[in-house]
């Protein structure tokens, strides 16, 4: 019989449904507490990640009610309301039978969960395309008008022509594509979702490294947005080459 640490240890190197159900039929006739915690604990792992499959099965039903069309892309944007740094948006084409889970709008997500999630979806995905606009064109033309152009420059980054936008609440112009802009889209398609993921790290990562540069503002915690120790900090230090000048005049008078 195996002791208790042996078992522990087994439970601690088990993962995915077949180790998880595997795992339950050897031990689950073992009466000790010790043991049936463990078991217990896996059924709650293997209910858990059912669950997962539901709400990402339910977060698919743009992509089936459009997938006879061709392909399918997802539209979003991150940076719109920052004080410094670029609007990223993201445009991701999944596979028709993605199986990725726990994609959800990245502002639900931890800095971890948001890391392997992109890792993944750059690695299966059918295409990525990215696209940014600087703080000096967000100055120029507004920040609606820069993520429009950013979307754009997503779109025709991509590898394959889609067939279909799924966008994020917005109608991007000049776009001939036809367009479905969902309301909090990234909490209700599985492609805005992966957009959404793609266009915060990559912007994420960047801050940080403007964060090396600029360490007085502390971009690598608040990745430019108006957080009251980057306000005091523009206050103490006036702007950088970053700062987006038409966002920060209140604070400079």
């Amino acid at each position: 019989m195996d002791s208790i640490g042996q078992i522990t240890k087994r439970y601690k190197e088990t993962s995915g449904m077949e180790e998880w159900n595997a795992f339950i039929e050897e031990y689950q006739s073992d009466s000790r507490s010790g043991v049936m915690k463990l078991v217990n604990s896996a059924k709650k792992q293997i209910l858990a990640y059912e669950n997962e499959v539901q709400r990402t099965e339910s977060l698919k039903v743009y992509e089936k009610n459009y997938e006879d069309l061709g392909y399918i892309c997802g539209i979003d944007e991150v940076g719109r309301g920052p004080l410094a740094g670029p609007v990223y948006a993201a445009a991701v084409i999944l596979p028709k039978d993605c199986k990725i889970l726990y994609l959800n709008d990245s502002k639900q997500l931890s800095e971890k969960k948001r890391e392997e999630l992109y890792e993944i979806i750059m690695k299966e995905a059918v295409s990525v395309g990215i696209g940014n606009r600087s703080p000096e064109r967000i100055d120029e033309i507004n920040i609606l008008q820069a993520t429009f152009e950013a979307m754009q420059d997503a779109i025709a980054a991509l590898s394959v022509e889609p067939a279909i936008l799924l966008n994020d609440a917005v109608t991007i112009p000049k776009v001939t594509i036809k367009q479905v802009p969902i309301i909090k889209g990234d909490a209700k398609s599985v492609s805005i979702a992966a957009a959404s993921i793609v266009a915060k790290v990559t912007r994420d990562r960047l801050m940080a490294e403007y964060d090396k540069k600029y360490p007085e503002y502390g971009f690598a915690s608040n990745k430019g947005y108006g957080s009251a120790t980057h306000i005091e900090a523009i206050k103490k230090y006036g702007p950088c080459e970053i700062h987006r000048r038409s966002f920060i005049g209140n604070f400079l008078k």
